[in-house]
């Protein structure tokens, strides 16, 4: 699958994953890396959701057009697939997704690892 970046900075990141390391933690930089590949060895996004590496979830709200994959207990990495909509029949044929950055969204405050 292609994967393109939502920003510079989050480009940045998933270029150079030792910067990465540096700024939020070898930890959550190895397991980024992960899901990372396991995307990019995906065809489509739909073949992706079908692993349930990471458990994606298609998130709600201002955010409904988003996925989570799950990094630890509470930081996801965020993305967004290219498709018409978020039906199983456009998601078999996305072959594209944005990773919009990583973040830990639960309770009251969001706090972002990746921009």
């Amino acid at each position: 699958m292609e994967i393109e970046f939502d920003a510079k900075k989050v480009q940045t990141l998933f270029n150079d994953f030792s910067l990465m390391s540096r700024k939020i933690g070898i930890d959550i930089t190895k397991i980024i890396k992960k899901r990372y590949e396991q995307l990019k060895a995906a065809e489509t996004f739909a073949e992706y959701l079908l692993t349930g590496l990471g458990k994606p979830h298609s998130l709600s709200g201002n955010r409904d057009y988003l996925y989570g994959i799950s990094i630890t207990g509470n930081i996801r990495l965020i993305v967004q697939p290219v498709s018409e909509d978020l039906s199983m029949e456009s998601l078999k044929k996305c072959i594209k997704v944005i990773i919009k950055g990583a973040e830990d969204y639960h309770g009251d405050k969001i706090t972002t690892y990746i921009p």
